[in-house]
C-alpha cells in the first residue's frame, strides 16, 4: 500500500466539568466526549521526507502543526527510516472546541499504523498509539479512541461508554471565537462555579436514555467564557426543536441535540438563514477509520 485516506472524527463535549487545578496550572476535568460523523479527511502517501499540505486552510503547514508532530512521533517510536506526504482537508471549524487539530494528529497516527503495517514487525496497539498521542495534546487520546467516552484527568484517563442513542446534531460556529486560557482563568476567578451532572449523564448513556442525556448535558466553562453570541445561538437551536443546546469544549461552537438526523437537517435549513457556519452531524461509534 502506497497511499490511503483516513477520516478522523471531530468531537463535542456532552458534559464538561472542571474539578480541580494541579500545581503546574493544568486543570483536572471530568467530561463526556462524543465523536461525530463530521470528519477531517487526511490523505497519507509514502515519501522520503515529511510534507504537509492544507488546501484551503490558513493554518501553518510547518513544524508547529500537530499533524507533522504526530508523524514525527510515529517514526521516532517505530524507528522506521521513512516519511510521508500528508494532505489534510479541514472540515471542522478552527478554535471551535471540536478537536479538529487533535483529530488531525489522531488520523495521522492511525493512518501511518495502517500505511506502514507491512514494514512493522507488528502494528502498534491502541495503548501504544494513545501513549504517542498523549504528549501531542489533551484531546488526542480521545480522538484516537472515538465513540462515547468518560474522560478525566487532563484528558488522559478514558473509559468507553455505551454508544450515544441515535440522534442528530446541529453545530453553529459563532463569528467570534473564545480564548481557551481566558475561559479557564475566568472559571478560576468564580467563587462558586456551576457544575454539570457528569455522573448523571454517564448513567443516562448506560441506560440508553436520550432524554436523560439531554437533561444532564452541560458545560461548566460556558457561563464564564462563552462567545457573546452563545446565548442567542442556544435560543435559536432550542426554538428550532433541539432538546438541549450547549457550548462544546472551551468554545466557541454551540451544538443542539435533536431526536433524529431528519429533524436536525430540517432545523439547519432554517438556521442557515441567520447563521453562516452551520453543520449537521450525528454521533459516530468509532475513532479514525480508512475511507473505502
Amino acid at each position: 500500500m502506497e497511499k490511503l485516506t483516513v477520516l478522523a472524527p471531530a468531537k463535542v463535549n456532552l458534559a464538561l466539568d472542571v474539578v480541580g487545578v494541579r500545581p503546574n496550572g493544568y486543570h483536572d476535568l471530568d467530561m463526556v466526549m462524543q465523536a461525530l460523523t463530521l470528519c477531517e479527511r487526511i490523505t497519507l502517501e509514502k515519501a522520503d521526507t515529511l510534507r504537509l499540505t492544507l488546501p484551503g486552510s490558513d493554518l501553518p503547514a510547518d513544524d508547529s502543526n500537530i499533524a507533522l508532530k504526530a508523524a514525527r512521533a510515529f517514526f521516532q517510536y517505530t524507528g522506521l527510516d521513512a516519511g510521508v506526504s500528508i494532505t489534510v482537508e479541514k472540515n471542522t471549524p478552527v478554535q471551535a472546541g471540536m478537536g479538529g487539530g487533535s483529530a488531525d494528529a489522531a488520523g495521522v497516527l492511525f493512518g501511518l499504523n495502517e500505511l506502514y503495517a507491512d514494514a512493522l514487525a507488528r502494528k502498534l496497539s491502541m495503548s501504544e498509539l494513545l501513549a504517542l498521542g498523549d504528549p501531542l495534546g489533551a484531546d488526542v487520546p480521545f480522538a484516537l479512541m472515538g465513540g462515547t467516552c468518560r474522560v478525566q484527568g487532563i484528558g488522559n484517563l478514558l473509559c468507553a461508554l455505551p454508544p450515544m442513542p441515535d440522534c442528530g446534531m446541529v453545530v453553529i460556529m459563532p463569528e467570534q471565537g473564545v480564548s481557551t486560557p481566558a475561559a479557564f482563568k475566568a472559571f478560576d476567578a468564580v467563587e462558586s462555579p456551576w457544575h454539570p451532572d457528569v455522573a448523571g449523564l454517564d448513567a443516562a448513556l448506560r441506560k440508553g436514555d436520550f432524554a436523560g442525556v439531554c437533561a444532564a448535558a452541560g458545560n461548566a466553562l460556558e457561563a464564564v467564557g462563552s462567545s457573546p453570541d452563545t446565548p442567542a445561538i442556544k435560543q435559536a437551536l432550542m426554538e428550532s426543536g433541539a432538546k438541549t443546546a450547549l457550548m462544546t469544549g472551551s468554545g466557541a461552537a454551540v451544538f443542539g441535540l435533536y431526536s433524529s438526523l431528519e429533524e436536525a437537517n430540517q432545523a439547519a435549513e432554517q438556521l442557515r438563514k441567520t447563521y453562516s457556519r452551520v453543520y449537521v452531524t450525528a454521533p459516530l461509534p468509532s475513532g479514525p477509520y480508512v475511507e473505502r
